[in-house]
């Protein structure tokens, strides 16, 4: 019954929050934090260096004011230099929530869609996984990117989009992850009922706050548990098997050997 949180931001925890999380969770093998910024991407090497089941993973998140090339030339070096101390890149995409609110132009939603580019070139070269924030109209844009460079190794986290999207990125071996909200969100649930078993993980997105029976609390790896029984409600198959596949599923994308 061990478990993986293929997606969670741990530097956005304090560290109190941290160590009685790590403490309190007999379950989890491991937790591949994911970065926002450069100053993220330092703070969760760091975490990496003093906790062992953390696995950093360096990025830019799409949900921010785009970087100064400055700033981006700065990033991508630092992510160079500590390459063989990631597990990923990410996390990456597009900026699906700030264009929706209508504060991305086009001509800014065009820079976004470069920055994402750069930064599947770089998973390409340093041979590493690339963890995806790109839902709805913008996961087809990313799809276009990744048959581009021919990036295989793609994890979509949190994913929601319609089913031409979603066979699509079935067809090339793309990953999902599922998050604690398929205990009551119905299109997760659908998702959950049209992807392969094969190529699904499952993540926390913590510090994310949840509804339904995780209403007031705070996000932590253990809420995994119940997702994945859902997974295997869902799924028609035994929880254990379920478990078992899932964290084989997460231990070869992410190439981790123990």
């Amino acid at each position: 019954m061990k478990m993986i949180d293929s997606h969670i931001h741990l530097d956005h925890y304090h560290d109190e929050e941290i160590q009685l999380m790590l403490a309190d969770s007999v379950n989890i093998d491991y937790l591949l934090s994911v970065s926002f910024d450069l100053e993220s991407c330092k703070r969760n090497l760091q975490l990496a260096k003093t906790f062992q089941k953390i696995k950093p993973a360096f990025g830019y998140h799409p949900e921010q004011s785009l970087p100064t090339t400055e700033y981006l030339e700065k990033l991508l070096n630092w992510i160079d230099e500590h390459q063989n101390e990631m597990v990923a890149i990410g996390e990456v995409g597009l900026p699906y929530y700030l264009r929706s609110e209508q504060k991305v132009s086009c001509e800014q939603y065009s820079q976004y869609t470069s920055l994402l580019e750069t930064f599947i070139q770089l998973a390409k070269v340093l041979k590493k996984p690339i963890v995806l924030h790109a839902v709805y109209d913008d996961a087809p844009v990313v799809c276009d990117l990744l048959e581009k460079y021919s990036v295989k190794k793609a994890h979509f986290h949190w994913f929601k989009g319609d089913k031409k999207t979603i066979t699509r990125m079935i067809a090339h071996g793309y990953y999902i992850s599922i998050t604690p909200d398929v205990l009551y969100d119905e299109e997760i649930q659908q998702l959950v009922h049209i992807y392969p078993l094969a190529q699904m993980m499952v993540e926390t997105d913590g510090p994310w706050p949840f509804k339904g029976p995780f209403l007031g609390k705070m996000t932590h790896p253990n809420m995994m548990m119940e997702s994945i029984c859902m997974i295997a409600k869902i799924k028609n198959l035994p929880k254990e098997k379920v478990f078992k596949i899932i964290l084989q599923n997460t231990k070869g994308f992410y190439q981790i050997v123990e």
